[in-house]
């Protein structure tokens, strides 16, 4: 058999776990699955508990459409036969969601009518078919899952689905819109600390906030405008003047409801343009081809890995740039959508890194660029 063909099947066999396949069809033998009993050889059963969290943030957050200094959260576990695997919910204001909306949910959530945690398609499927809506709440529950199967496999997720992660981009890290002066003061904190920032506008101080961050640093920036332009002539003006002043990216220039417009847009824009708040779920893919130059990935929006790794795959297939990103939450979510980051072209993985009270050390930021160590699971352990 070819060095190709062996690689091949390999990875195929990974793939397969991680779109969902069933663990009991690529282990299949004579003897009983070995992780679908426990260790007193009768049935196992998953226990869902979850708990509200409140984020610190370091700084106050600010937007083109709000601020904030906290972010509600839920921490998600499921126990398997004495294996934790952890989630959580982070929920930014325009989610829509909240710490009841969440528990509410979560309390609908029968997880030990399933006594193979390998069966994640069934899973997470009956999981999104309780109610529309509430994808924080989904996704905390397939960060749990994914984290759990991950370590009853005894393998990180980036290696389950075949990645090097080595390839791993750097990571941008984010400054909110602010004065002059405190904008100067965090981009002189981090700017020895990573390789690409990212800017968020969409006000009426927008070349203030790029001529303030150039006086103290050159390094490459994407910028996301979170929806704060409305008049696409402006737009392109403010992307042509972006692009002399080193910009890399542009992220949701125009309200998600203005999509002819984003599209007249992208197609004038010498920079390439992402969609965030466009896009949610893997079903809006296909009208955002030609509107957008790429999408921006986030757990917390698509339901969690699951439908995300089956995003870049139909992403790839239609010929769009990927991005994964994520909101403000703790080392648990950050760590899971860092899995994926080996096959993406940007990633905004700092989430983490804006709060004061994290729970978990994982993924981490070494010279700017996004490092996955080898724990099983999303790569976390609790502090």
């Amino acid at each position: 058999m070819s060095h190709n063909r062996r690689f091949f099947l390999k990875t195929a066999t990974f793939a397969a776990i991680g779109s969902g396949m069933a663990a009991n069809n690529l282990f299949a033998s004579t003897a009983p699955h070995p992780f679908s009993i426990n260790k007193t050889g009768k049935s196992g059963k998953m226990k869902l508990t979850f708990k509200p969290y409140d984020l610190k943030l370091k700084h106050v957050f600010t937007v083109a459409s709000s601020s904030r200094t906290t972010t509600p959260d839920v921490q998600v576990e499921i126990e398997y036969d004495g294996i934790i695997g952890y989630g959580e919910a982070s929920m930014p204001p325009y989610l829509g969601e909240s710490v009841e909306s969440v528990m509410d949910f979560l309390k609908k959530v029968n997880i030990e009518q399933f006594s193979d945690p390998f069966q994640l398609e069934d899973i997470l499927e009956y999981v999104d078919g309780i109610l529309p809506g509430n994808t924080a709440a989904k996704a905390s529950v397939d960060i749990a899952l994914h984290d759990l199967v991950g370590k009853l496999l005894g393998a990180p997720w980036y290696k389950i689905w075949g990645l090097d992660k080595g390839k791993a981009p750097s990571t941008t890290f984010t400054i909110g819109i602010d004065t002059p002066d405190v904008v100067r003061q965090k981009t002189l904190e981090v700017a020895g600390q990573f390789n690409i920032l990212k800017v968020k506008l969409g006000r009426e101080n927008d070349k203030e906030m790029i001529e303030t961050i150039r006086s103290v640093t050159q390094l490459p920036i994407t910028v996301d405008i979170n929806q704060g332009w409305t008049d696409k002539y402006l737009a392109l003006d403010m992307i042509l003047w972006l692009k002399e002043k080193g910009i890399v990216m542009v992220e949701q220039p125009m309200p998600k409801t203005q999509l002819d417009d984003i599209a007249w847009v992208t197609q004038q824009s010498p920079l390439p343009v992402f969609a965030d708040e466009s896009f949610q779920r893997l079903d809006d893919m296909i009208k955002l081809k030609g509107a957008f130059t790429g999408i921006n990935i986030k757990l917390m929006k698509c339901t969690g890995m699951r439908e995300a790794w089956k995003m870049i795959t139909l992403g790839r297939a239609l010929g769009m740039r990927v991005m994964v990103g994520c909101m403000t939450e703790t080392s648990c979510a950050v760590s899971a959508a860092a899995q994926l980051s080996p096959a993406v072209d940007f990633a905004d993985l700092d989430g983490n890194l804006l709060i004061d009270n994290d729970r978990f050390k994982g993924m981490e930021v070494v010279k700017g660029k996004i490092t996955l160590n080898d724990l099983p699971g999303i790569g976390i352990t609790k502090l």
